[in-house]
C-alpha cells in the first residue's frame, strides 16, 4: 500500500512540474532528461498561407524552406497586449539570418480584421502577421486553446519548441538563435 501511495505521489509531483512548465513556457528538466512542454515537439506540422493583417498573404516559414517562429495572439488577449510591444521593440535591434518570424492574429469570433489591424499597428509590429478568423491555423493545425503561444519550427516543418503564455525577449532570442544554428 505504501508503494502505491509513493507511486501516486510521484505521478502528482511530475504532473505539477509539467503543468508549471507549460504555464511558464520553460522546458521541464528531470535530472538530465528534458521533457517537451508540448505534444507538438518533435512532430511535423502542416504549412499554411492565410490572409495578412499587415501583408497580402502570410505563409509558414518552413513552406519555403526557412526555420521560423510563429507567434499566436489576439487584441482581446491581455497577456498578448503586454507581450507584443516588448517583442517588437526587441526585434528592432536583432537579426537572425534566414530564420523568419511571423504572427498569427486569432481574433476569431471575438473580434474582426479591423481590431487585428489596430492591434498590430498599435504594437508597432514589423514582422508579417496573418489573420486567422476561423482558427484554421490556431486550433486546426496547432490545436491551441489559449493565447499567447509561440512555436519554433525547423526549416523542414518539425516543431522544436512551444512556449505557452507570453514569451520574454530573452527567451525568444535564445530560441531564435537555436533555429539560426540548425
Amino acid at each position: 500500500m505504501m508503494l502505491v501511495s509513493l507511486g501516486i505521489g510521484a505521478l502528482i509531483a511530475i504532473s505539477l512540474i509539467v503543468t508549471v512548465s507549460a504555464l511558464t513556457g520553460k522546458p521541464v528538466t528531470l535530472g538530465k532528461t528534458q521533457l517537451p512542454t508540448s505534444a507538438l515537439v518533435g512532430t511535423k506540422v502542416a504549412s499554411f498561407s492565410i490572409p495578412g493583417v499587415n501583408a497580402t498573404t502570410v505563409s509558414a516559414p518552413w513552406k519555403t524552406g526557412h526555420a521560423g517562429a510563429v507567434m499566436f495572439f489576439a487584441s482581446w488577449c491581455t497577456p498578448c497586449q503586454h507581450e507584443l510591444p516588448k517583442v517588437t521593440a526587441f526585434l528592432k535591434s536583432h537579426s537572425y539570418g534566414s530564420v523568419e518570424l511571423v504572427g498569427v492574429d486569432a481574433e476569431g469570433a471575438q473580434s474582426g480584421l479591423s481590431d487585428a489591424k489596430n492591434f498590430v499597428s498599435k504594437s508597432k509590429v514589423l514582422f508579417p502577421v496573418g489573420f486567422d478568423p476561423n482558427d484554421s491555423v490556431v486550433t486546426g493545425i496547432f490545436k491551441f486553446g489559449q493565447l499567447p503561444e509561440t512555436v519554433f519550427v525547423s526549416k523542414r516543418g518539425v516543431v522544436k519548441n512551444v512556449v505557452f503564455g507570453a514569451i520574454s525577449a530573452k527567451y525568444l532570442n535564445q530560441e531564435l538563435k537555436k533555429l539560426e544554428k540548425s
